[in-house]
């Protein structure tokens, strides 16, 4: 059964040109005002979701996915095109709408869900739920005023998550909160999945498509450039990313770095086998060229990357000295290169870490924490999960029976 429909959606805003910077200035152009400028945010938009299907919306910032997203959610009109929903929806695009800061959080959690269209009774029946979920139980008859952000948001989407929906809308709520509630979040989501609900969110996060999506729409500028499997989605998604300039994270974020004086790394750049294709398929090649500059003479220095998990392990590192190449005394500016011959990974993104060391004594001489990243894609027909892309051969010879 078709849970969302999208058919020829296009949205379109009227975007005034005019800056008055006075009342006066207002009244003396009355009559004269320029026509406001037509924007269209969505053009021929179409796609269909699939009862409990999770979807995920792809694209850089301004390409439209929010503006989708609300028009999914009935809170915008299509300028043109259709929408059709079945079943119950609730829409997590804005936490803590509705809640208002003179009142406690019981007040607000009665407020804001029958906002979200739930009954007093439905309200009272799940109220230590939602209360024990956001882990206010200490604060909840405290004016939500006082609150923290992590506490609001947290109310926040406890609330909206226990609607009980048949379509669940969600704008960028998964990126909010610290660690351990995104943890929460992501495993409410799941919950979700497990009932069949299904769900469209807004991400940013390539490997959170990859990891709950079953299809993803990737946005354009307005329009739909991809429809169809995670691996796929985010594929064009990131060369997207890579023509719009969002891709190319050249080095030089001082506040990415920890600096030394004698020694500073200065660019980082991963170079993928074909230029213009910012990804590496598992079992490919891969460069990492690392450009410093020693302001003094320095010896015995000992350059360093890693690759690193979403969570923050790390999943593969090395350095010079473990390669058996002791560097010449270093002055002035340089460039050094890891060449990664075969990359044993499955569909991630990397993050990349890149440091400089002494070897006698350890002291950092520069520090560059993932700032860049590693794209890997799964070649195709590779259904593996997991991290490292291990080559697996089966043995069907001995299972018995008649053959």
């Amino acid at each position: 059964m078709t849970a969302i429909e999208v058919a020829g959606v296009g949205k379109r805003f009227k975007v005034s040109t005019e800056r008055h910077s006075s009342l006066k200035e207002r009244v003396i152009r009355v009559g004269r005002r320029r026509p406001p400028v037509e924007f269209w945010a969505l053009r021929d938009i179409s796609f269909e979701v699939r009862d409990g299907q999770t979807i995920g919306l792809l694209g850089h910032n301004g390409s439209g996915k929010s503006t989708l997203l609300k028009c999914v959610g009935g809170i915008l009109r299509p300028t043109e095109g259709q929408i059709r929903t079945k079943g119950r929806l609730a829409s997590l695009l804005e936490l803590g709408a509705g809640f208002h800061p003179d009142l406690t959080g019981r007040e607000n959690v009665y407020l804001n869900a029958s906002i979200l269209g739930m009954s007093r009774r439905d309200i009272d029946a799940r109220f230590d739920e939602i209360v024990g979920f956001a882990e206010l139980e200490e604060f909840i008859d405290q004016q939500v005023k006082h609150y923290s952000s992590g506490m609001y948001v947290r109310l926040g989407f406890s609330v909206a998550t226990n609607v009980d929906p048949d379509v669940l809308l969600v704008d960028e709520v998964l990126a909010v909160g610290d660690e351990a509630f995104q943890r929460k979040c992501l495993d409410r989501i799941k919950s979700f999945q497990r009932d069949g609900r299904t769900i469209v969110f807004v991400t940013h996060a390539a490997d959170l498509v990859r990891q709950i999506c079953d299809r993803a729409v990737v946005l354009d500028h307005g329009s739909m450039i991809a429809w169809g499997p995670p691996g796929e989605a985010v594929r064009a998604f990131r060369e997207a990313m890579y023509r719009f300039g969002e891709g190319d994270e050249a080095a030089g974020d001082d506040a990415q770095q920890r600096h030394g004086e004698r020694l500073r790394i200065r660019t980082v750049v991963v170079e993928y086998p074909e230029a213009g294709r910012p990804y590496v398929r598992n079992g490919e090649p891969l460069a990492i060229h690392v450009g410093f500059e020693a302001f003094e003479p320095v010896d015995d220095v000992v350059f360093v990357f890693s690759l690193h998990g979403t969570d923050g392990h790390i999943v593969f590192g090395q350095n010079t000295h473990g390669l058996g190449e002791k560097l010449p005394t270093l002055h002035g500016r340089g460039e050094l290169t890891f060449h990664l011959q075969s990359v044993q990974l499955l569909e991630g993104t990397y993050p990349l870490t890149v440091g400089a060391h002494l070897l006698t004594g350890g002291d950092v001489l520069d520090w560059r924490e993932q700032h860049e990243h590693v794209d890997v894609i799964n070649t195709e027909g590779n259904h593996a999960w997991g991290v490292a892309d291990l080559p697996v051969k089966l043995d069907t010879a001995r299972l018995g029976g008649d053959r």
